[in-house]
């Protein structure tokens, strides 16, 4: 039978014959266990109940505006080097293998996934949430989420989409991720890199986390699978932020971690749709998640209003430095500078109580570029889109402990590339129909420098940065006249704004060292080239790349 296995449903049938399992009585620790039959269960618990037993537990304190503070142990922040994905079944052919996406045997997955379940079932409790990833019915996955920590359950409680008394009656889960402190012992002698292991099987929707207590490791796990699962049935996935105006115009923000992509989405004259993962299907944009999950290093309630004003009961603060008292420092890194904050959807006042909206009539990528040579916005052609998509740029400087202040340039696919399984492609084809589909605007916004490089010149205006993003939204851009594309990066942008000053706008003329500025562009240019190159064997992706920085196809 095992001619059959490239194909999905003759693969499933397989499970039913000899050498299958789908008939067999579960035991507790394989992977298809009912958690619910636990004794010691404690299911979809309220938030008073869960604040209770987190506090008993010790597992975390009060802090100001009467928030949980946790720590997450020895990992703040998610171990992109020990996530695995299963190399099975369709998922063999269908994955794009590589440093980001790295294989691991279905039996040495079964293997952990059974060492966290044996110590979940020698517990005298357990967590069990079950919810949905995805706003909208069509596409939506039921995910059961087991955990050994009480504040973790209070995580995915906030996370992830909470369901009904009535869903919760009939509730069977597509997707079951097992999080314990359980120690796999045999991780040298499976070819692992170290004993922590982040896994999904796309295959069997099922998915572990152990050796780490960071508690994004979930819901990403739960987002991977959705960014799989989604292309597949045509409906574009997207790490980004989205938000809805009074008169039903939904806006996409993409960008990574300090580019300003939740704080320019936290917008009081527009409705929060989600600030971090979203799907885009024939009915618009829609949630996966049904909270935020916000970083916390300087949150300052004058630039952050809504976020600052969200950290109050039931929200979860991790890592984050407090005083005696119980007051946090949001200045304060010494523990990580990934301090970060999960609360709920509705802690954000004016959020879209659906989590769905129409179709996207603006796009805006987002990159913080510390080389300081792009434009403080460009508009991109359909080619250039899908370029910048894929390319996923932003900058990040260096660190000075070992005395570099060079900017690093960061490629990230769809900007989010450690949870996108499938080839760039993929995802590139789907966002060309939407943006043909619905006459999509696109356009390149970067937050990062002006007048020179990170420690010659300065941090673009937060207000002339939001004076751009509202010329986009309220579509008075459109009117404005533009610049011919660049020789360096073919970008055009628009010489006059509103009231922003127009040196500022034409990067070229906001650099004191004209040379300087010519041989920056040429450096930057080449690293978006360099880095392109890995898609030069296919002919779509080939194209797309003499629209970008190097080519010529648009002077």
């Amino acid at each position: 039978f095992r001619k059959y296995e490239g194909d999905a449903f003759m693969a499933q049938l397989s499970s039913q014959g000899p050498g299958g399992k789908a008939l067999l009585t579960a035991s507790p620790t394989s992977p298809t266990a009912d958690f619910l039959s636990h004794p010691g269960c404690e299911r979809n618990m309220s938030y008073d109940d869960m604040r209770e037993e987190v506090l008993e537990r010790g597992e975390g304190k009060v802090v100001e505006n009467d928030t949980i503070l946790v720590d997450t142990g020895k990992f703040t922040g998610r171990c992109p080097k020990d996530r695995y994905i299963v190399d099975s079944g369709a998922a063999h052919d269908n994955v794009d293998w590589g440093d980001v996406n790295i294989p691991i045997k279905e039996s040495t997955f079964d293997k952990v996934f059974n060492c966290c379940a044996e110590r979940l079932w020698g517990l005298e409790k357990v967590y069990v949430f079950d919810g949905f990833v995805g706003a909208s019915q069509k596409s939506r996955r039921a995910v059961r989420v087991v955990t050994e920590l009480a504040w973790h359950h209070h995580f995915c409680t906030n996370m992830f989409i909470r369901p009904t008394a009535e869903e919760l009656e009939t509730f069977v889960p597509d997707i079951t991720i097992v999080n314990s402190k359980a120690i796999f012992e045999q991780w040298k002698e499976e070819g692992l890199r170290t004993e922590t292991c982040v896994a999904v099987d796309m295959n069997r929707g099922l998915g572990v986390v152990t050796g780490t207590q960071y508690s994004g490791e979930m819901k990403k796990g739960a987002f991977s699978m959705m960014n799989y699962l989604l292309p597949l049935q045509g409906i574009m996935s997207m790490h980004c932020s989205a938000t809805v105006g009074p008169q039903g115009d939904t806006a996409i923000f993409f960008g990574l971690s300090g580019t300003g992509k939740t704080t320019l989405s936290a917008d009081p004259t527009r409705f929060l749709i989600g600030d971090d993962e979203h799907g885009w299907d024939d009915e618009g944009v829609f949630n996966l998640e049904g909270g935020c999950y916000a970083k916390m290093i300087d949150l300052n309630p004058v630039k952050e209003p809504l976020i600052h004003a969200a950290i109050r009961k039931d929200a979860i603060l991790e890592n984050v430095v407090v005083d005696e008292e119980g007051n946090c420092d949001y200045k304060d890194g010494s523990r990580t500078e990934n301090t970060r904050g999960s609360y709920p959807m509705w802690h954000i006042p004016n959020h879209e109580p659906s989590g769905k909206a129409g179709h996207a009539k603006n796009v805006i990528f987002l990159t913080c570029d510390a080389f300081g040579v792009l434009p403080p916005v460009s508009k991109l052609t359909t080619e250039q889109a899908l370029y910048h998509l894929v390319s996923g740029y932003t900058a990040k400087v260096a660190g000075t402990e070992m005395g570099v202040t060079e900017p690093t340039a960061t490629f990230s696919t769809c900007f989010g590339g450690a949870f996108m399984p499938l080839p760039a492609k993929s995802y590139a084809t789907l966002f060309q129909k939407k943006i043909q589909e619905h006459d999509v605007n696109v356009y390149l916004v970067n937050t990062g420098w002006t007048g020179g490089a990170y420690g010659v010149g300065k941090r673009m205006d937060i207000v002339a940065t939001r004076a751009i993003v509202e010329a986009i939204l309220d579509g008075s851009i459109e009117g404005a006249p533009l610049s011919q594309p660049d020789n360096h990066f073919q970008l055009q942008f628009p010489t006059e704004l509103g009231s922003i000053d127009p040196k500022v706008l034409d990067p070229s003329k906001a650099w004191a060292d004209k040379a300087a500025f010519e041989a920056t562009c040429r450096k930057l240019s080449s690293m978006y080239a360099n880095n392109f190159r890995k898609y030069e064997g296919d002919a779509f992706m080939a194209q797309l790349s003499s629209q970008g920085p190097g080519g010529n196809a648009l002077l």
